[in-house]
């Protein structure tokens, strides 16, 4: 009998809480506070901090940084302005850095 198995995901590395589906990652080319990190269109269970303004390796950008609805893990941030237009496309997105997060359904 086949085995039922769900969507690919991404969880809190601390509480399991799921927090971003594979088929959102836009990028795997970023760069977080601490490491890699990965840009997703759309993350879910997560709650946004104030906004404020960040001097970014890309430019000035205004961002809230994200946290895990259940534990409160800072797990990276909301880019919610690009004030250069080549970095419009971030506005909207999440960055989840690849050392907050771990792999479900694999």
């Amino acid at each position: 009998m086949a085995e039922v198995v769900g969507p690919r995901l991404y969880s809190c590395c601390n509480c399991r809480n799921h927090v971003a589906l594979h088929d959102d990652i836009i990028s795997k080319a970023f760069q977080g506070r601490n490491g890699r990190a990965f840009l997703f269109s759309h993350a879910m269970n997560v709650s946004m901090g104030a906004k404020e303004d960040r001097n970014l390796m890309t430019g000035l950008h205004t961002v809230a940084d994200v946290y895990c609805t259940d534990c409160r893990e800072v797990l990276g941030w909301k880019y919610e302005r690009a004030y250069e237009e080549s970095q419009k496309y971030k506005e909207g997105k999440f960055i989840l850095e690849k050392s907050k997060i771990d792999k479900e359904n694999w």
